[in-house]
């Protein structure tokens, strides 16, 4: 067994949980953007811009766990690439 599989595995185990969040967080974004525009243009005015600033910070999220991803495997490639 080669000694990098415990890392590799919770490399990996990481990804899977972060990528996880982010396909949970933009259902939920898909979803709170469609309420606030149907609530939106049935004449509810005052929903627009709360929906939009949670929207807007449940992208900052995503995009955290994106470049945590992005992170775990250019780190990953390194160690590969040295061996």
């Amino acid at each position: 067994m080669n000694a990098s599989t415990p890392e590799r595995n919770r490399r990996l185990t990481a990804v899977d949980g972060a990528m996880a969040l982010i396909i949970l967080l933009l259902v939920v974004q898909v979803w709170l953007l469609s309420a606030t525009l149907d609530a939106f243009l049935a004449g509810h005015r005052d929903v627009a811009v709360p929906g939009a600033i949670i929207s807007g910070i449940l992208f900052l999220i995503c995009f955290t766990l994106y470049q945590f991803v992005v992170r775990l495997e250019r780190h990953a490639h390194k160690q590969d690439s040295r061996k």
